[in-house]
C-alpha cells in the first residue's frame, strides 16, 4: 500500500485567505477614510477664528443693547416666506429692513441671510432662497449693527420661534 498525499499549492488551501482578510479589509478601511477626509469639507473650521474670538464682545454688546430695547420676534414660516412679528419699548429702534441669517449647525453652504422687508405695525416679511428642514441657529439683526436677537429653531416643527433679548 502506497500512501500518496498531493502537496496542494498555498492558494487552493482556504487557511492563507483567511488570514490575509483582516489586513486586507483594514486596508480598504485605511483608504476609504483617507479619501473621506480629504474630499468632505469640515464647515465647522473657520479660518480667521482667532479674529472671531476677539469680537465676542461686541457681539455681546449688541446683546446688551438689545435687551436694552426690550426686543422681541416671533419668527413664522410657509412654504418659501419667511415673517416676522417684532416689538420694543422704543418703536424707532425698528427700522424698515431687518436681517434675518439661518445657519445650519453642521453644513455652511445651506445657511441663508434674508433682506426682511417692513409691512408695517411691525411686521416683516422675506422669501427663502431653499427649503430649510431640521434645525436651524437664527440671527435677528438690525442692518447697522446696532442690535440682534439670536435663538435655535426646528424647521420643520410648524411651530413660531420666539426669539428674545436675554437680559445681563
Amino acid at each position: 500500500m502506497t500512501l500518496k498525499t498531493g502537496a496542494r499549492r498555498w492558494y487552493k488551501e482556504p487557511w492563507p485567505w483567511i488570514l490575509m482578510a483582516g489586513p486586507g479589509l483594514v486596508i480598504v478601511a485605511g483608504i476609504i477614510t483617507v479619501w473621506l477626509a480629504v474630499v468632505s469639507n469640515d464647515g465647522l473650521v473657520t479660518d480667521d477664528y482667532y479674529k472671531q474670538g476677539l469680537a465676542v464682545n461686541q457681539r455681546l454688546q449688541r446683546d446688551h443693547q438689545a435687551a436694552a430695547l426690550s426686543l422681541q420676534a416671533d419668527l413664522m414660516r410657509s412654504e418659501d416666506a419667511i415673517r416676522l412679528l417684532v416689538s420694543a419699548t422704543d418703536s424707532a429702534a425698528i427700522p424698515q429692513e431687518i436681517v434675518l441669517k439661518l445657519a445650519h449647525p453642521t453644513q455652511a453652504g445651506h445657511d441663508q441671510s434674508i433682506v426682511m422687508k417692513s409691512l408695517g405695525q411691525g411686521f416683516y416679511e422675506g422669501r427663502l432662497t431653499t427649503s430649510v428642514v431640521g434645525r436651524w441657529h437664527v440671527t435677528l439683526e438690525d442692518p447697522a449693527g446696532q442690535w440682534r436677537l439670536q435663538g435655535d429653531w426646528r424647521a420643520d416643527s410648524g411651530e413660531p420661534l420666539r426669539l428674545q433679548a436675554k437680559a445681563g
